[in-house]
């Protein structure tokens, strides 16, 4: 499921001596590179003596900064560690702040302590290109909805309002469950939580839908490598993915055949999101799977 590690994140409020922040309107430039490229040339048949042409080109290279609310999760420290790989600024913000474990990418990622419900967003999203949401995960019915739907919606807002032209959400597939169970605060959450991604950012905003994530994940200091069930049962079920169609129908028939999905993809499939101005809208688990390849080395 969707980065169950993020329940920490902001699971409740710091002390009430912490102020509320507000979000001003305002908007934030992008910030870019100039360079200019000397280029000169000279046609066949001039004479020695004739001066080259000189082209003077000024181009336009756009910075990526993004921020990673819940950075220090299992699903978001993936999406930092990725996109440090490929040149991108990130801020990390989670209640937990810097990881501990070890890792040169760590080093390179700013790393912010705090609760959404209570950031001062005009640190977090100065610069900022992308905010990427791994804000999630379980507990009572009101915890559900205050983790999954409400801290997403107030994240999202801040960033509109502060003028960042891109957000991705990590959200959840659905298992194709029948009503009354997608009535449960996790999903109800979620769902709340991508309406407000795509009626703000209805031409930038990507809601990513994955089933059960796996990877190496950390919990307390001890790494379970839950790989060793998903990526085997990624490939079983894709092999047996034509006997199977018939049987997506079924409810609930999604909890034992929707593939599983490699942490690593979901992180490459948001670095395609935040790279490509033209991304936009909810991907499927073969969607993420599709987008994660385009940006593979």
């Amino acid at each position: 499921m969707t980065s169950f590690s993020s329940l920490a994140a902001i699971s409740r409020p710091p002390p009430s001596s912490v102020a509320r922040a507000s979000f001003p309107a305002r908007s934030v430039s992008v910030p870019r590179t100039r360079f200019r490229v000397n280029c000169s040339y000279a046609e066949a048949g001039v004479s020695d003596d004739s001066k080259s042409a000189t082209i003077d080109v000024v181009a336009d290279v756009k910075t990526e900064r993004v921020v990673v609310l819940g950075g220090s999760g299992f699903v978001g420290s993936a999406i930092c560690k990725a996109a440090v790989s490929k040149g991108i600024e990130v801020v990390s913000l989670s209640r937990s702040g810097r990881p501990t474990y070890p890792g040169s990418w760590v080093d390179q990622v700013t790393w912010a302590s705090g609760d959404v419900f209570y950031a001062n967003w005009d640190e977090v999203l100065v610069g900022a290109t992308a905010v990427v949401s791994t804000l999630g995960g379980f507990g009572s019915e009101e915890q559900m909805q205050r983790i999954n739907g409400e801290a997403n919606v107030v994240a999202v807002n801040a960033a509109k309002d502060f003028g960042v032209p891109k957000y991705v959400l990590i959200s959840v597939h659905d298992y194709n469950l029948p009503p009354f169970l997608l009535s449960s605060g996790y999903f109800t959450g979620k769902r709340k939580a991508e309406s407000e991604v795509l009626s703000k950012y209805p031409n930038a905003g990507v809601v990513l839908r994955p089933g059960f994530i796996y990877g190496k994940r950390r919990i307390d200091g001890i790494e379970i490598p839950l790989d060793f069930i998903g990526e085997p049962l990624e490939r079983i079920l894709q092999a047996v993915e034509n006997f199977t169609k018939p049987l997506s129908s079924l409810p609930a028939s999604d909890i034992f055949l929707a593939p599983p999905v490699s942490v690593d993809d979901v992180a490459l499939a948001v670095i395609n999101a935040v790279s490509d101005d033209d991304v936009f809208g909810i991907f499927t688990i073969e969607q993420i799977k599709e987008a994660a390849a385009k940006v593979k080395v």
